[in-house]
C-alpha cells in the first residue's frame, strides 16, 4: 500500500529525516537508556542548544521539556499568576487557555473575536492589575495568525507584565523576538514533524523570578513541575519526570537538520507554500477563505470553508493518498484544514493543489 502524505494540522507528517533518525536511535538503544544517564543528558543539551540557535533564543532563557503544550498552559498559571490573567481569544485553543485560568479560580479577563477573526489588540484594554498576558501566535483551529507588530505594541504599552505566547503551529516558521516574550511553548507534532508526546517550554529570567516570588509569598506553584524544580533539573540536562527520551533525541536531530538547511530557506519555502494554498482557495469554486483578511492568514495552517459537507472531500483525498484535516469543533463538516509545515516540500504542496483542482 503506498504511503499517504499527511497534511493534517497535528499530528502531521513526520519530518523527512525522522525515519533514519529512529533507525539510529534503535542502534543507540535510546528507548532503553536511563533518563538520567549522561547519554540522555547529552540529548537534552543538544536539543536546547539547537533550538536556541535555530530561533535565536536569548542565552539566559531556559528550555524545559514537559508532556505537551496543554500541560504547559496549566504550569504557566501555577507558576506565573497569583491573581490576574488576560487572554486574547480567537479560536478553540486560545479560549481553552482562558478556561483553564477560570477553572483555577484566577481573575481571568479576555478580549474575544469570532472564529476566523482577530480580537481587538488595543493594549489599553488590558487591565493594569494583569500579571500574565496570553496569546496564540497561530490559532491552529481557525488559521488566524497574531500580527507580530501588535505583540510589539502590547509589550511597549505593558513593559512590566509577563507575556506568554502559544507557538504550537507557528514555530520555527514565524520569526518571533523571544527577548520581548517571557513564556513561549509548543508541542513537537506540528512544525517540528515529530511524534506527539513532548512539550517545549521556553522561559525568561523574569518568568523564573515571578515563580520564585509567588512561592516566597506563600502560594503554591505546584510540585514536581514547578519552575524552580524544572530549572534545577534542566541545569543538569534532566527532566523532573521520566520523559520521552526518544522524542528529545529526535528533536535534537531534526533541529540540527533544520539548522543545516537554514532557517531563512525554511521560511522562504513556507511563504511559497502559503501562497500556493491561498491561490488554491481564491480560485477554487467550491472553497472560500475562513480568514477573510489576507494579512491575518496563517502561513502554516490554511482553513477553507467548503460549499458542501467537507467530509466526503476529505475522504476522497484520503483514498488518493492525501490526508488533510477537517474543520475544528462546530466547523468539522464545514471546513478543511491543510497544514504546511517544514517537512511538506514545495513539490508535495504543488501536487496536493493540483489534485484538489482536478478532483474536487
Amino acid at each position: 500500500m503506498p504511503k499517504k502524505i499527511f497534511f493534517t494540522p497535528g499530528p502531521s507528517a513526520l519530518y523527512f529525516t525522522v525515519e533514519e533518525h529512529i533507525k539510529q536511535a534503535m542502534r543507540e538503544q535510546v528507548m532503553e537508556i536511563n533518563h538520567r544517564s549522561s547519554q540522555a543528558e547529552a540529548y537534552f543539551h543538544s536539543s536546547t542548544e539547537n533550538l536556541k540557535a535555530l530561533m535565536n533564543i536569548p542565552s539566559d532563557y531556559q528550555v524545559f521539556f514537559l508532556s505537551s503544550a496543554t500541560e504547559i498552559w496549566e504550569r504557566q498559571l501555577q507558576n506565573l499568576v497569583i491573581e490576574n490573567s488576560f487572554h486574547y481569544c480567537m479560536g478553540a485553543f486560545s479560549n481553552r487557555f482562558y478556561d483553564f485560568s477560570k477553572k483555577w479560580g484566577f481573575n481571568a479577563d479576555k478580549v474575544e473575536a469570532e472564529f476566523g477573526h482577530m480580537p481587538d489588540t488595543n493594549p489599553d484594554l488590558i487591565p493594569e492589575e494583569t500579571e500574565l498576558i496570553t496569546l496564540a501566535l497561530n490559532e491552529t483551529s481557525t488559521g488566524v495568525s497574531f500580527p507580530i507588530e501588535d505583540i510589539l505594541k502590547i509589550r511597549k504599552a505593558h513593559p512590566n507584565k509577563l507575556i506568554a505566547v502559544d507557538g504550537v503551529s507557528a514555530l520555527p516558521i514565524i520569526d518571533l523576538d523571544f527577548s520581548i516574550i517571557d513564556s513561549v511553548y509548543f508541542s513537537v507534532q506540528k512544525c517540528f514533524g515529530l511524534p506527539a508526546g513532548l512539550g517545549v517550554w521556553v522561559v525568561s529570567p523574569r518568568a523564573i523570578a515571578k515563580a520564585e516570588k509567588k512561592l516566597s509569598l506563600g502560594h503554591s506553584i505546584g510540585a514536581y513541575q514547578a519552575i524552580p524544580n524544572l530549572l534545577k533539573n534542566a541545569s543538569k540536562g534532566q527532566t523532573t519526570f521520566t520523559a520521552n527520551v526518544l522524542n528529545i533525541y529526535l528533536l535534537s536531530k531534526v533541529s540540527a537538520d533544520m539548522l543545516e538547511k537554514g532557517i531563512e530557506v525554511i521560511r522562504r519555502e513556507a511563504d511559497y507554500k502559503a501562497a500556493l494554498l491561498n491561490h488554491l482557495v481564491d480560485s477554487h469554486a467550491k472553497l472560500s477563505h475562513f480568514v477573510s483578511e489576507r494579512t491575518l492568514r496563517s502561513k502554516t495552517v490554511t482553513v477553507a470553508n467548503t460549499d458542501t459537507d467537507s467530509l466526503p472531500i476529505i475522504n476522497k483525498l484520503a483514498n488518493m493518498g492525501f490526508v488533510i484535516g477537517s474543520g475544528y469543533g462546530a466547523y468539522k463538516s464545514k471546513q478543511i484544514r491543510i497544514a504546511s509545515f517544514p517537512t511538506h516540500s514545495k513539490e508535495q504542496m504543488e501536487l496536493l493543489t493540483d489534485v484538489i483542482n482536478s478532483h474536487i
